[in-house]
């Protein structure tokens, strides 16, 4: 029995109530989902969107369930972009409106985070405001007055802390009170009303004011956080220390990360050798050994480098510095014409090229919005970091410092060539000045090691979700391709006799790889990998690799699997080597590596900078309203490849001939 929070009658309730998390970025909404739900929690796309939410559950003191829906961090509900107007319709929604509400504001900065809270409580809905980072209010000696605060607004509010955990207590104990489906109207005016200049000029101003009536600074300036920020956000210091801090990153990737891979690539050539002594000898047995598990399993030992990246990350979000990095960047892109507000979009399209775009929807003006559509896919996404790891440890094997530096250099050829066709655009078919930047800088703060753990799990699973079934069907159909049609006895023999090989020279090891190499260039992917292996020649690329070229335009991340099914064909089921090795080790047919210094770079530039991903296209046509702009796309990105691609191995052929 609980009692009706408006009537004090008493009701029973069976059913779990909704409750809808509701903030800006950079309130610390997400340790408060993180907090209440225990991890409990499952995410998934709104209805007909590719826009994430998570929905979780959690019980009050009394035992009383809820189940709690993290909408998108937002600055505005006036439904201005994608996630705005999914927040809104959810709230709205008869079918969706939650029983409560919960806005996260942050104790260290109201001013910028009430205005959402005054947006939410005017949709009528029953409200409590979670004042969130209170023990770092107190270390800037911020006096808060929350009786007040709840006077003002009109609703409860509860102080905590998401990293200890202070006033979770009181926080559930008020939730246990609220009552389902708040019978509250809607407001018809909203709080924020155009004034001329600015649609939320007077929301502002309001939150503003409030702020300063309810809160007071005990007179200590900041003089940390100024000196930090005097050297972070520096026009020329800032850019240094942005690199030296990715560097540091990428290295430990490289570093932590070969425990875990190590594990995973021993468990995969374990279970590829159990599952082949299960089967009968075969096409099935190859079809499951190296088609299924080799091929899957190629892209799923690089799952650890991926977590381990977006896990620090996420520390460096959480933490205030990439805010800075928005300063810092702001300044470049201005000067080649991208806008301030396109750096966003750009750090998520390092996730995910997908929801980048689609968030460009933030960006008003129409042209600063296409300069930055056209440039996002050059920023290195999930689906390019296996490609990356494979070409780095060929590359330098044994060292993970030179690794990381190859891995900042793909990154930061993706970040300049970005903002060189951003010039490019600029000076020709998009003409035109950005907008400015206008950027509220977060506090410095302790990060969350549990919220960035709970974050790199997500992206690890989203990264198997979504390239899972696509990696497996393409091993599938390579593995069928480049075992079909089968080489008859006559066939090889014939073949051995035209290039005059002696086949009592071989032994039987020789004699298998050498049948191996027949049988897979007489095969359906080894015809095809001939016929166009000539247009990748000049880029250093045998008829194997130009196969894997070919496959990645669906999905970059399936040259790996490709490579691995083509080179794993054949091999002893006993025999564990790592696709590195397999690669390291691969000859040409002329007997010079296939993967030397030259190729290994040449393949590099050319995933870094070429469009190989349907779903990006079919979202770039979808956001620009044309197949023109996506056709463009794709064949800006491809020419530009081929181009630089060709450039680094000819020129590193000349150097070092």
């Amino acid at each position: 029995m609980i009692e009706n929070a408006a009537s004090g009658s008493p009701s029973t309730v069976s059913e779990p109530l909704t409750l809808a998390l509701v903030g800006n970025p950079n309130v610390g909404k997400t340790s408060v989902f993180n907090r209440l739900t225990n991890l409990r929690a499952k995410t998934s796309n709104f209805v007909g969107t590719t826009i994430e939410r998570r929905v979780g559950s959690f019980e009050s003191l009394d035992k009383r369930r809820f189940r709690i829906v993290d909408l998108p961090g937002l600055f505005s509900l006036e439904a201005d972009s994608p996630e705005e107007e999914v927040a809104k319709s959810f709230l709205l929604d008869e079918k969706t409106r939650p029983d409560a509400v919960l806005v996260v504001v942050d104790a260290t900065n109201l001013t910028r985070s009430l205005f959402i809270a005054g947006q939410a409580i005017e949709l009528g809905h029953e409200t409590i405001v979670a004042v969130n980072m209170v023990e770092l209010s107190r270390e800037q000696r911020l006096d808060i007055d929350f009786d007040r605060l709840a006077e003002k607004l009109r609703c409860k509010v509860i102080p905590v802390s998401a990293r200890t955990g202070e006033g979770f207590d009181e926080l559930k104990q008020e939730l246990s009170r609220l009552d389902r489906k708040s019978s509250l109207e809607i407001l018809a005016e909203p709080l924020c009303t155009s004034c001329g200049t600015c649609p939320y000029t007077d929301g502002h101003n309001w939150a503003s004011g409030l702020a300063n009536e309810v809160s007071r600074s005990g007179g200590v300036s900041n003089r940390v956080t100024d000196k930090l920020d005097s050297v972070l956000t520096h026009a020329w210091i800032g850019p240094v220390c942005f690199a030296l801090t990715m560097t540091a990153i990428f290295a430990l990737v490289f570093w932590l990360a070969t425990f875990p891979m190590d594990w995973i690539d021993a468990s995969c050539g374990l279970i590829a050798s159990t599952v082949s002594s299960w089967l009968p000898e075969g096409d099935f047995n190859g079809l499951v050994t190296d088609g299924i598990i080799g091929g899957v399993g190629s892209v799923v030992v690089f799952l650890p480098q991926i977590c381990i990246l977006f896990f620090a990350l996420t520390l460096l979000e959480d933490s205030g510095y990439l805010s800075r990095a928005v300063v810092v960047v702001d300044r470049w892109m201005r000067k080649v014409g991208l806008p301030g507000q396109a750096f966003v979009p750009l750090l998520t399209a390092h996730a995910c090229a997908i929801p980048a775009i689609m968030a460009t929807k933030v960006i008003e003006n129409k042209r600063d919005r296409l300069a930055s559509i056209m440039v996002i896919p050059l920023m290195t996404c999930s689906a390019r970091l296996p490609v990356y790891t494979i070409l780095a440890a060929l590359l330098f094997p044994k060292s993970p410092w030179f690794a990381a530096l190859v891995f900042v250099g793909a990154f930061g050829l993706g970040m300049v060539m970005a903002f060189f066709i951003a010039w490019v655009l600029k000076l020709s078919i998009l003409p035109g000045e950005p907008s400015l930047l206008i950027l509220d800088l977060p506090a410095y703060r302790r990060p969350s090691f549990k919220d960035a753990a709970i974050q790199a799990y997500r992206r690890g699973i989203v990264f198997l979700r979504d390239a899972g079934t696509v990696i497996l069907l393409i091993s599938i159909g390579i593995w069928f391709l480049s075992t079909y049609p089968k080489q008859s006895e006559d066939s090889f023999q014939q073949r051995v006799t035209s290039e005059n090989v002696q086949l009592s020279s071989l032994d039987d090891s020789e004699l298998e790889n050498l049948r191996m190499q027949y049988a897979q260039e007489h095969s359906l992917i080894g015809r095809a990998g001939k016929l166009v292996q000539p247009v990748f020649a000049p880029l250093g690329y045998d008829w194997k690799t130009s196969v894997g070229v070919l496959t990645s335009f669906a999905a970059r991340e399936v040259v790996v699997s490709t490579l691995s099914v083509l080179y794993g064909l054949g091999d002893d089921a006993d025999d564990v080597s790592t696709l590195r090795e397999k690669l390291a080790t691969a000859k040409r047919s002329d007997g010079s590596s296939a993967f030397d210094m030259a190729t290994c770079l040449s393949l590099l530039v050319f995933f870094v900078l070429a469009m190989q991903c349907l779903p990006t296209q079919a979202i770039t046509r979808r956001e620009t309203g044309s197949w023109k702009w996506a056709a463009f796309q794709f064949a800006y990105m491809s020419i530009l490849a081929y181009v630089m691609a060709f450039l680094t191995y000819q020129s590193i052929r000349f150097f070092t001939a």
